[in-house]
């Protein structure tokens, strides 16, 4: 008994700050419809279970190690590919590996630091809200650019970018912070991408297709020599 009440505490994931006034929304336009047609109410609470289950901020397991980059972000490796990073990052005009990572509704949407280092700047940039997935809204789509330095001077980028339902970017950083891999940073609302820009030398160990775990799954190796794994479908 006591382990199937343990089982069940784990199941249950905390609840992001953020949710809360959209919960309380949710369930209050559940109630005033419910006044209308007591269907509607019904109909307003699954609405709410789903706005409680969107916001769920579950604990991870982070891999320590020197060089580990781990996801930022809950999804489907949609993208790994040369490409210019955004100006507000401050990388250079020269193409990086970048990692896109595509977040649905039923994914977790808190997003987490990917590697050790300090936060050296961060720029946020108006834009279009095309379908997440589609590989312009990297350029196009309104998004939160960040950008990460570790202790021996490699310089990666973290852009969140805004979707097609994705309507606010939540970012809690600030200039000359010092950060850990696997903590939490901020949320996007509804759907969305990240976007990682890694520096050069990095080795990718993720294939696309592939659903990464935010804080726990291992993109990249900033040390090691391995070269690209390939991925199939099994």
């Amino acid at each position: 008994m006591r382990a199937d009440a343990s089982s069940f505490r784990q199941a249950l994931a905390p609840i992001h700050r953020a949710g809360w006034p959209f919960i309380g929304a949710f369930f209050a336009a559940a109630v005033v419809l419910g006044f209308l047609w007591q269907p509607l109410f019904w109909l307003g609470l699954v609405a709410t279970a789903w706005c409680v289950y969107f916001f769920r901020d579950p604990v991870r397991v982070t891999p320590v190690r020197d060089g580990l980059v781990v996801s930022p972000a809950d999804g489907r490796i949609q993208a790994i590919r040369e490409a210019v990073p955004p100006d507000e990052l401050g990388l250079g005009d020269e193409p990086r590996t970048r990692i896109s990572i595509f977040l649905n509704v039923f994914d977790v949407h808190v997003n987490r630091i990917p590697v050790d280092g300090r936060v050296v700047s961060q720029a946020y940039r108006h834009g279009t809200f095309v379908n997440a997935s589609l590989d312009k809204a990297s350029e196009d789509n309104e998004r939160q650019v960040i950008c990460l330095e570790t202790a021996d001077g490699r310089q990666l980028g973290v852009v969140q970018i805004a979707g097609l339902v994705a309507r606010r970017i939540v970012c809690d950083l600030r200039d000359g912070q010092t950060v850990r891999a696997g903590e939490r940073f901020g949320l996007i609302r509804f759907g969305s991408r990240v976007d990682l820009y890694l520096p050069d030398g990095a080795a990718v160990f993720v294939a696309e297709g592939q659903r990464a775990v935010g804080g726990e799954t291992v993109l990249a190796d900033l040390v090691s020599n391995e070269g690209r794994r390939p991925g199939e479908v099994r």
